[in-house]
């Protein structure tokens, strides 16, 4: 029956992994000049409660619809095709592949499946949700439908990054999310550092100590005058300002994890979930002590982590490549991965982890332990790679919009992109247009802006999203081979981990 639906759409681009057949129904995805849709042919027809929705068709031998991508039909594959449902990532290595477009989830699949990662597939934080003017269910139904589409069988995650309200939790758990990254920026004490040892007493008396189940006293005794061993002999002996000032800059951290983790667990016992803690959003690196201390304070509460993201040594800045000391990052990094393991076996999570390369390669060269690692704006600057080569006029106007916008999206990102460093487009010739993309300076100006892009100003970004949506599926395969290429790198260095 295949056959005669395929001669039913002579203009169509039939994507092979995504056909599944049973005793009653042919089901498969196209692309059309239209845009992509689910076919399901049927010999006997179907029934008037048959849980799809589209145009009918009759052919010779049976009768098919084609289906919209629509909330209602994903809602349908999902119950009909289990495997397109997010699950838990689990302690394993996993990738984060945020898709701020909702079109890359596809490639992002042919590149993982190459390697041992799992994918967690559809992954938004609410900053990004506001920026793009997505939903998180859309964000959910996009990777639905990748996975359905390139026949991806191996399970994938679902993150709600960066949350920090326990509303943040009820969106993402109604859209069916099953990774949890808890934001807690907004309780750290990064003042801790510097304040004088009265005040710091004085703030350590006045932490939350009914909050996180303790009392000053009973902390100092499991701290104070303690070593704690970690990798190849390495050891901790925190002094007592140490410990003072560690558990004022995160006890409020610990208290406010412990209030989400309490309300994730208490509120939907029977949703799955697993919960991701970050931390790299401070204004120094985290110690090794600091993080065992929260390592510690969060299993003595009985919260179990997937994963945590401290802020590591040097810079990852957004779109580029480390900025640091790699000698100092592995050393560190050890460290770092002997405190997870003692305290759960937790991953150690790369946020920022667009584009950096040379930390993969040393990740890689270690070879333990397990990581997680987080990108999003790198597959947004794939897209525009793609709009260059194919559409440079284009890609022209979006980068001087991104330009005129750059002080105020640069606002809430660690940057040093400079845009007076960017070649004067105007005077380039067109196939040169990609190579920008190579330029530290035009990646950041870019990748700041995607808000602006895709959803500030109404009346430029309504038609800025539209331009670029319908040039992305004018050159489909192209935009597909440029992420699949690109994700092949950020994997490689990991292959032997």
């Amino acid at each position: 029956m295949i056959d005669s639906i395929f001669y039913a759409f002579p203009d169509a681009t039939f994507y092979e992994k995504s056909i599944i057949e049973n005793d009653h129904y042919t089901f498969f995805m196209i692309r059309e000049p239209s845009g992509v849709s689910l076919v399901i042919g049927s010999k006997s027809g179907f029934a008037v409660d048959f849980p799809f929705q589209g145009e009918k068709r009759k052919l010779k031998e049976g009768t098919f619809l084609k289906c919209p991508l629509s909330a209602d039909n994903t809602a349908s594959l999902r119950d009909m095709f289990p495997f397109t449902k997010p699950v838990l990532a689990g302690k394993g290595n996993s990738y984060g592949l945020g898709d701020r477009l909702g079109n890359a989830g596809a490639a992002h699949l042919k590149a993982i499946r190459k390697t041992g990662f799992f994918p967690v597939l559809a992954q938004q934080s609410i900053r990004e949700l506001e920026r793009t003017g997505r939903t998180a269910q859309q964000v959910i139904d996009a990777a639905s439908w990748a996975v359905f589409r390139e026949g991806y069988r191996d399970g994938f995650g679902a993150d709600g990054d960066h949350l920090k309200t326990t509303g943040d939790i009820d969106l993402m758990i109604a859209s069916g999310f099953t990774m949890f990254t808890i934001d807690p920026s907004e309780y750290v004490v990064n003042e801790a550092i510097s304040i004088s040892e009265a005040s710091l007493q004085k703030s350590f008396e006045n932490l939350p100590w009914d909050e996180l189940n303790d009392s000053p006293e009973a902390f100092l005794n499991r701290f104070e005058n303690t070593t704690f061993e970690l990798h190849d002999g390495y050891a901790l002996t925190p002094s007592k300002k140490e410990i003072l000032t560690g558990m004022v800059k995160y006890g409020g951290v610990i208290a406010h994890t412990k209030k989400l983790a309490d309300y994730l667990r208490h509120q939907y016992p029977e949703h799955p979930a697993e919960l991701e803690l970050s931390v790299d959003e401070t204004d120094q690196p985290t110690t090794l002590f600091e993080h065992l201390l929260i390592a510690s304070e969060l299993q003595r509460l009985g919260i179990d982590l997937v994963s945590l993201a401290p802020r590591f040594c040097g810079d990852f800045e957004k779109g580029v490549d480390f900025r640091g000391d790699l000698n100092q990052f592995r050393e560190e990094y050890l460290q770092h991965l002997a405190i997870a393991k003692k305290f759960g076996g937790y991953k150690l999570s790369i946020h920022s982890g667009s584009d950096k390369f040379s930390v993969y390669e040393v990740i890689g060269g270690i070879g333990e332990g397990a990581v997680h690692v987080k990108t999003a704006g790198t597959s947004y600057l794939e897209a525009l790679r793609t709009i260059a080569e194919a559409e440079p006029g284009l890609f022209r106007r979006i980068l001087e919009f991104s330009k005129s916008r750059f002080l105020e999206d640069k606002k809430t990102y660690h940057i040093s992109g400079v845009p007076e460093n960017i070649p004067d487009v105007e005077a380039m010739p067109d196939h040169q247009l990609k190579n920008l993309l190579g330029l530290d300076d035009c990646r950041q100006v870019l990748h700041v802006a995607y808000g602006s892009v895709l959803h500030g100003q109404r009346e430029v970004s309504a038609a800025f999203k539209k331009e670029l949506m319908e040039a992305l599926d004018r050159n489909a395969e192209l935009y597909e081979a440029n992420l699949e290429a690109h994700f092949d790198k950020h994997l490689a260095p990991f292959k032997q981990n």
